[in-house]
């Protein structure tokens, strides 16, 4: 982690140094600051992944962490000369990867000019090689790229068996006490998560006690929920392919662990449905590890957003 840090500092420092070395007018248009003159009037949004396995997590914390928020503030804020706040549509814990996570932020009209090339490739040399920046949007300025999301998916990735993966050993949860399930259980116990639910029993503890005492729900409805087999570079893999409005905390770890239960014979289908009635955490099985959960897409209402226009 410490060499990820001094990495990171390394790559701002010298990409910061050529942003200073820009001409005038470049420097001018990269370098918008914000004032009364120059209001906010839409908001950026920013597609983009990373592998979370030498991050604590999305959120900042202290600069002694390191973060993906903490990376992508500071890149941004190094190249816009201004202090920037992110919203996203989803945090994610340690160790959790994202193939497309999104960021918004409001912008002025000086940067509403500025070239999507300049953005994208200033951004890709501030952040470190684990953050990639995928493509940029333009939205009105009441967006949020958390409150205006309608749905989120993700994929949690299994090797089952007694080989150790090696290629995919940074994404996938290693279960090698289990050569094989069953899928279609794991369908079948799916299929009683599917549509809305007080998910408490599959939230972690302290999340969920929160959410109640903050007098939130626990409430949340799943779309789609999928288990399958796939191949990753050459190795078989066991994926589960969740879909819903929004997620509790830990919610995709412990369903996957608690399908796998059901998968290795050791529950039924239809205890899925008598863990959602008991509505406490010590009903469902364990927590997945982290790193084989990867947030692979966010979905928003049709047009709101629009790709940026600026090449």
């Amino acid at each position: 982690m410490n060499d990820k840090h001094t990495a990171d500092a390394s790559r701002e420092t010298s990409v910061s140094s050529a942003i200073e070395r820009a001409s005038d007018d470049e420097h001018a248009t990269c370098t918008a600051r914000t004032s009364e003159f120059d209001p906010f009037v839409a908001t950026l949004v920013i597609r983009f992944g990373y592998v979370g396995t030498h991050f604590c997590g999305y959120a900042a914390q202290n600069e002694s962490v390191r973060s993906v928020e903490g990376c992508l503030t500071r890149a941004l804020s190094t190249f816009l000369r201004r202090n920037i706040t992110l919203t996203c549509a989803g945090r994610t814990d340690a160790g959790v990867h994202a193939h497309a996570q999104y960021v918004s932020f409001p912008i002025t009209q000086s940067e509403l000019g500025m070239s999507k090339h300049k953005i994208m490739s200033a951004l890709s040399g501030l952040c470190p090689d684990d953050i990639s920046i995928r493509t940029l949007y333009r939205a009105p300025l009441d967006f949020s790229a958390r409150f205006s999301a309608c749905e989120r998916s993700y994929t949690y990735r299994i090797a089952l068996g007694p080989l150790k993966p090696i290629l995919t050993h940074e994404f996938v949860w290693w279960v090698k006490n289990i050569p094989h399930v069953c899928m279609d259980d794991m369908n079948a116990a799916g299929e009683y998560l599917a549509g809305e639910h007080n998910f408490k029993s599959f939230c972690k503890a302290s999340s969920a006690q929160l959410l109640e005492e903050q007098g939130l729900s626990l409430n949340r409805c799943l779309t789609s929920i999928k288990v399958s087999r796939d191949y990753i570079v050459g190795e078989q893999i066991l994926r589960l392919d969740i879909t819903g409005n929004a997620f509790l905390h830990n919610m995709v770890r412990i369903i996957t662990a608690s399908l796998l239960e059901v998968g290795r014979g050791a529950r039924q289908p239809d205890w899925i449905q008598d863990v959602l009635r008991q509505q406490t955490r010590t009903a469902a099985a364990m927590t997945a590890p982290a790193q084989g959960l990867t947030l692979e897409r966010v979905g928003y209402p049709a047009g709101l957003l629009v790709p940026w226009s600026n090449e």
